[in-house]
């Protein structure tokens, strides 16, 4: 009952004219990124990080909130109109929806689209308001070597997980920690990877890193491999349902929040695995099983609801642990910590208003989301016809700018320069983006939390053990680690036998 007082405190708190504003900018421009692909939600909170120092935080994090569900709706635009997913989670819609594109029915498929979306959307947010206490109160009863377990847990899942190979995810994870580590040690005194450069002693800041990374990094990335013919659009009328897409629709929206939700909640989850398992099951309940492939209905109704159900899952851990689970809530992350806020169990005790004043305007971030959606996809679809020179162009000049505001000192230009080439250079041979920056940011965490643990054992490593949620998170570990042998080891035989 008191989280429903604390929601109703937060929409009153979001219910002024300028939050109001402001989520209306924040679900336009995620909407926009979302359209537009290969510019995502976490590059543009990280693009305008240094332009809401200006603001109170919480008018930050509701126009952050607006952008992180906008790129959910936006990227279904581009699968359904142009078989080209603005975002990874959208590219099982891509499957269905551009085939009911091309048969003429682009309207019902970006309609199931909006409408599973806002479903999901709340349902996930609801879940979000009773799921997230709970968390915090768990949270609260672990000690510095769980805290310290949690982080390793979290490293491992988003390198072994993510990207192609575990060997360039713990390489991309290697190059964060790194960069964490820049700086003076706070027990000891020492500097440490700071070229006697005085300006390095307080360290890299994280928006610096976290810009250089996405956008300029991706802005270099995209002028190597520039294609100049505009995109071509399917033409498209304003979005409805019929009674028969209404009746197909409702159960799938209903089933890709079930699987969305609770892998948007764990460490390396993500969207895109929901989005798959939702497609599959759907594909295995549905009664036209011979319209997969061609342009079913339910093949984008379910993986769209998933999608935006695991957007309200990931801010569990963030805001409930202080874990990210995914690069635009380690972005966010990011934005807490440059606020001065730490995000964790004390979150919800400190800064309540924030917290549920954030929550509430994801509410209303969803409605607006989906009567923006519904009359202007078409709209939409026409910013794929920007020249990608001048969108490019004017992401990086963004860039400097935000960049050189965060300490006015020309040196953040350099590093901002020396971190796009790194992050040109991980696109090019293959290394994922993400644990990098949850290695920035967990980093200097994670040693401060391992540092406490042997204090308190008096250096003896047993003390990093902890009780049974460490025992647990560390058994965790150990399978995700040793799955790829246990795997070949259980598949080897069975090939020899069926041979």
């Amino acid at each position: 009952m008191d989280n429903l007082n604390h929601l109703l405190e937060g929409f009153a708190h979001v219910a002024t004219p300028m939050n109001l504003l402001l989520a209306l900018i924040g679900v336009t421009i995620g909407t926009a990124v979302g359209v537009l692909p290969g510019i995502g939600p976490a590059m543009t909170v990280a693009l305008l990080l240094p332009v809401t120092y200006g603001m109170e935080p919480t008018q930050a994090f509701i126009m952050f909130a607006g952008i992180f569900y906008g790129g959910m709706y936006g990227g279904s635009t581009t699968s359904i109109l142009l078989n080209t997913p603005g975002e990874s989670s959208s590219v099982v819609t891509a499957i269905e929806g551009n085939k009911m594109a091309k048969t003429g029915r682009a309207a019902q498929a970006l309609a199931t689209a909006a409408i599973g979306s806002f479903v999901a959307g709340t349902i996930g947010t609801l879940l979000l308001v009773f799921v997230a206490p709970l968390v915090v109160e768990f949270a609260v009863s672990l000690g510095a070597p769980d805290y310290f377990a949690l982080m390793l847990l979290s490293f491992v899942a988003v390198t072994a997980v993510l990207g192609s190979s575990r060997i360039r995810g713990f390489a991309s994870l290697l190059v964060g920690l790194v960069i964490g580590i820049v700086g003076i040690d706070s027990v000891s005194g020492q500097q440490r990877l700071t070229f006697g450069v005085p300006q390095l002693a307080d360290g890299i800041d994280v928006v610096v890193v976290a810009v250089g990374i996405f956008a300029v990094g991706e802005a270099l990335w995209v002028a190597a491999h520039l294609r100049r013919k505009p995109a071509g659009v399917i033409p498209v009328g304003v979005p409805w349902m019929g009674r028969e897409d209404w009746k197909r629709s409702w159960k799938p929206w209903l089933r890709g929040a079930a699987f969305g939700f609770p892998f948007g909640a764990m460490p390396a989850g993500g969207a895109e695995i929901p989005t798959f398992l939702s497609y599959a099951t759907e594909k295995k309940l549905t009664k036209h099983p011979e319209q997969f492939g061609k342009g079913a209905i339910e093949g984008v109704a379910g993986p769209e609801a998933a999608n935006n159900a695991s957007a309200a899952g990931t801010l569990v851990p963030m805001l409930a642990i202080g874990l990210p689970t995914n690069a635009t809530a380690a972005v966010m992350l990011a934005a807490f910590q440059s606020y001065g806020i730490q995000p964790g169990p004390l979150l919800f005790e400190r800064e309540s208003g924030l917290v549920w004043a954030l929550i509430a305007s994801l509410f209303i971030g969803n409605l607006l989301l989906l009567l923006l959606n519904l009359p202007l996809a078409p709209a939409w679809a026409r910013l794929l016809r920007i020249p990608r020179p001048y969108l490019y162009a004017g992401i990086v000049f963004f860039a400097s700018m935000g960049a050189y505001a965060v300490n006015a000192q020309p040196l953040d230009l350099f590093l901002l320069l020396t971190l796009g080439l790194i992050g040109f250079a991980m696109r090019r041979f293959g290394l994922p983006v993400l644990p990098l920056i949850i290695g920035v940011i967990l980093g200097p965490r994670a040693e401060l939390q391992g540092r406490r643990s042997l204090q308190l054992s008096g250096g003896e490593l047993s003390g990093l053990l902890g009780g049974p949620v460490s025992y647990v998170i560390y058994t965790v570990i150990v399978l995700v680690l040793a799955w790829p042998l246990v795997r070949r080891y259980i598949a080897r035989p069975l090939v020899e036998r069926r041979a």
